[in-house]
Protein backbone atom coordinates (compact mmCIF):
# COMPACT_ATOMS: atom_id res chain seq x y z
CA UNK A 1 0.00 0.00 0.00
CA UNK A 2 1.36 3.40 -0.89
CA UNK A 3 0.27 5.27 2.18
CA UNK A 4 2.03 8.32 3.57
CA UNK A 5 2.00 8.53 7.33
CA UNK A 6 0.93 12.01 8.36
CA UNK A 7 1.62 11.60 12.06
CA UNK A 8 4.94 13.17 13.00
CA UNK A 9 4.55 13.75 16.74
CA UNK A 10 2.91 12.01 19.69
CA UNK A 11 -0.05 14.05 21.00
CA UNK A 12 0.54 12.68 24.53
CA UNK A 13 4.26 13.21 25.20
CA UNK A 14 5.36 15.30 22.19
CA UNK A 15 8.04 12.84 21.07
CA UNK A 16 8.74 12.66 17.34
CA UNK A 17 10.21 9.16 17.58
CA UNK A 18 7.47 7.05 16.00
CA UNK A 19 7.58 3.41 14.94
CA UNK A 20 5.32 1.13 12.96
CA UNK A 21 3.69 -2.08 14.17
CA UNK A 22 0.86 -4.36 13.08
CA UNK A 23 -1.74 -6.87 14.09
CA UNK A 24 -2.20 -9.78 11.74
CA UNK A 25 -3.56 -13.32 11.63
CA UNK A 26 -6.32 -13.82 14.20
CA UNK A 27 -6.08 -10.16 15.19
CA UNK A 28 -7.04 -8.89 11.74
CA UNK A 29 -9.96 -6.54 11.14
CA UNK A 30 -12.89 -8.24 9.37
CA UNK A 31 -15.93 -6.69 7.66
CA UNK A 32 -18.90 -6.52 10.04
CA UNK A 33 -21.58 -7.31 7.43
CA UNK A 34 -20.13 -10.53 6.05
CA UNK A 35 -17.64 -13.28 6.63
CA UNK A 36 -14.48 -13.32 4.61
CA UNK A 37 -10.94 -12.18 4.56
CA UNK A 38 -10.02 -9.29 6.75
CA UNK A 39 -6.96 -7.07 6.67
CA UNK A 40 -3.88 -6.49 8.77
CA UNK A 41 -4.14 -3.52 11.13
CA UNK A 42 -1.16 -1.15 10.91
CA UNK A 43 -0.27 1.18 13.79
CA UNK A 44 1.97 4.20 14.14
CA UNK A 45 3.26 4.03 17.72
CA UNK A 46 5.17 6.47 19.91
CA UNK A 47 8.38 4.65 20.84
CA UNK A 48 8.77 6.86 23.92
CA UNK A 49 5.44 6.41 25.75
CA UNK A 50 3.74 3.62 23.73
CA UNK A 51 0.69 5.63 22.67
CA UNK A 52 -0.94 4.45 19.42
CA UNK A 53 -0.91 7.64 17.37
CA UNK A 54 -2.60 6.28 14.25
CA UNK A 55 -4.19 3.04 13.11
CA UNK A 56 -5.47 1.85 9.75
CA UNK A 57 -6.19 -1.33 7.80
CA UNK A 58 -3.71 -2.37 5.15
CA UNK A 59 -6.38 -3.33 2.56
CA UNK A 60 -9.36 -0.95 2.89
CA UNK A 61 -10.99 -2.23 -0.33
CA UNK A 62 -12.03 -5.39 1.53
CA UNK A 63 -14.52 -3.28 3.51
CA UNK A 64 -16.44 -1.82 0.56
CA UNK A 65 -20.06 -2.90 0.28
CA UNK A 66 -20.74 -5.22 -2.60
Amino acid sequence: MNRVEKATECPICGSNELGKGMHSGYASMAPAERFGLGSKIIYIICTHCGFIVEGYVEQPKRFKKR
